[in-house]
């Protein structure tokens, strides 16, 4: 099941919650520059805690007392905007969350591994990934299950005629991928 976002909503908590930070389309062929050891150093001064990054394309483990994640997504947008200048689309969960997408996974270990999982802000509506389930392309493979897209082409993301895009189009939310060794990457740096 898909959770429910407002289910976090408990705004502070008296413990810390370790988060996993995905920004999308930073870094990449010299647009949206953020160096990492900057975007550490304003999330801290935000009010975050223990910031690591992982590589350069915006993967970040963070920790914080506030329990509500649409409240992190805002604060980090915010903080990147005042900071860079620029807008940049942020996706946040808890390991927990991103442990059960990377279990989820519909292909078998071989596959898996070689695969790239597109996550959704926001599930999208039973309907349209119906539909959108039915454009195929010929040697490449994906399943939508709940709000990820599980995605296997042999010939890597690169070469894909699969687009993100279509589908933020038709589930009017974005999308962000990883593949499969930093998804093991991160689950491994943010374990508790």
């Amino acid at each position: 099941e898909c959770m429910d976002r407002s289910l976090h909503c408990s705004q502070i908590n008296f413990r810390m919650n370790t988060y996993i930070v995905l920004l999308k389309g930073i870094n990449v062929g010299g647009h949206k520059k953020v160096p990492m050891a900057e975007l550490r150093e304003s999330l801290t001064k935000s009010g975050f805690q223990n910031v690591q990054t992982y590589i350069q394309s915006g993967n970040v483990m963070l920790q914080s007392k506030i329990g509500d994640i649409s409240t992190i997504e805002i604060g980090i947008e915010k903080t990147i905007k005042d900071e860079f200048g620029f807008e940049v689309s942020v996706l946040v969960k808890t390991r927990q969350e991103l442990q059960c997408i990377f279990d989820n996974s519909p292909f078998e270990e071989e596959k898996k591994k070689a695969s790239y999982f597109m996550m959704l802000h926001d599930c999208p509506n039973e309907d349209l990934v119906k539909e959108a389930s039915e454009k195929v392309y010929e040697n490449e493979d994906y399943k939508i299950i709940n709000d990820c897209i599980y995605y296997y082409n042999e010939k890597g993301l690169g070469k894909a005629k699969f687009n993100v895009n279509f589908f933020e189009r038709k589930f009017k939310t974005f999308a962000t991928a990883r593949n499969y060794n930093t998804m093991v990457k991160l689950l491994s740096l943010s374990a508790e």
